[in-house]
């Protein structure tokens, strides 16, 4: 299991694609490039907001990162130890509960950082950037670069047809 592929891939693969096919008719002459390019960056949005709750990526997230927590626990005999990721807003820090001794909590905190996908880890709960937020600008990158592809298409057609 891995986060990128898992959950900021896709946004990013739709992104790509959204951002190539708006570069695309942005770049003809004579377009309206920044409406067009505020209208696929709308739907850029808009798909990655679909992406993260009715079609379930941040639970496909959620789910494996939460279960190896568990087994790791497990693995380290502390079943009263639980981890769970926060919520409300949805981040990538796991916050555990349960009883431990300072030398416990240190390591365990430490152990949990490690697993792919969880961004921190701690007993009293934190400020993590909130999973939607961080594919909202995953897929950005990826909108942003599949317009500058088709500008890089869009100047290669020009100069091949003399004009420049």
């Amino acid at each position: 299991m891995n986060a990128l592929w898992s959950y900021f891939w896709p946004i990013f693969a739709l992104a790509l694609l959204v951002g190539a096919v708006t570069g695309i008719f942005a770049w003809r002459p004579g377009a309206r490039r920044w409406s067009l390019i505020t209208v696929g960056a709308a739907a850029m949005l808009a798909g990655a907001l679909l992406w993260h709750g009715p079609l379930g990526g941040g639970d496909r997230l959620v789910r494996p990162i939460e279960r190896i927590a568990q087994e790791t626990l497990a693995y380290y005999e502390m079943p009263q130890v639980q981890a769970r990721l926060q919520r409300e807003p949805l981040t990538r820090t796991l916050l555990l509960r349960g009883p431990a001794d300072q030398f416990q909590r240190g390591e365990i905190v430490r152990i949990m950082r490690e697993i792919p996908g969880v961004a921190a880890a701690s007993w009293t709960g934190g400020r993590g950037l909130p999973l939607i937020v961080e594919g909202s600008a995953v897929g950005l990158i990826g909108y942003l670069l599949g317009c500058l592809l088709a500008y890089g298409a869009s100047l290669n057609r020009r100069n091949s047809q003399g004009r420049w």
